[in-house]
């Protein structure tokens, strides 16, 4: 089961674990990762991040992440949810919740369907700072961690 949403709304983690747990006896381990704005990130701070994206291209690419991993691991359900619009330091931006009868493998493609969210879906943030705005550049780091994945297939 794959759970892709892109909204403006808050998302409630418990309920969404719930979600996926509900009468099953076969998940053995639930991961999940969630993100939160920061008041600091390019700059020191920031008082707003404004999340934009490409409807309906977005999703796609959302749902083709979360087939990858259930296509590297033995998993139950994945659920991602992230938000758009303007969100203020200490929200939450987004949700990936992983079930697996393993728990080794909840871990690894939670944080697999991450580092992918990070490089590959089409997102765009724009940082608002008190001294301006500005778009936030994709980072090094981001893209290091994806390697690790493709090196993995070696």
């Amino acid at each position: 089961m794959i759970r892709i949403r892109v909204q403006p709304e808050v998302f409630n983690a418990g309920q969404e674990i719930d979600a996926i747990t509900h009468a099953r006896s076969d998940i053995g381990a639930v991961v999940n990762f969630i993100g939160y704005v920061r008041d600091f990130n390019e700059r020191p701070d920031v008082v707003a991040l404004t999340l934009e994206h490409y409807p309906g291209m977005t999703e796609q690419s959302l749902q083709e992440i979360a087939k990858s991993a259930q296509e590297r691991w033995p998993l139950e359900a994945i659920t991602i949810i992230h938000r758009i619009g303007r969100l203020t330091p200490g929200d939450p931006i987004v949700l990936v919740a992983v079930a697996s009868a393993h728990r080794q493998a909840a871990f690894d493609a939670c944080n697999f369907v991450m580092d992918y969210l990070k490089t590959q879906a089409p997102f765009w943030k724009k940082e608002h700072s008190r001294s301006g705005d500005y778009w936030v550049a994709a980072r090094h780091s981001d893209s290091d961690a994806v390697r690790r994945w493709e090196n993995a297939n070696e």
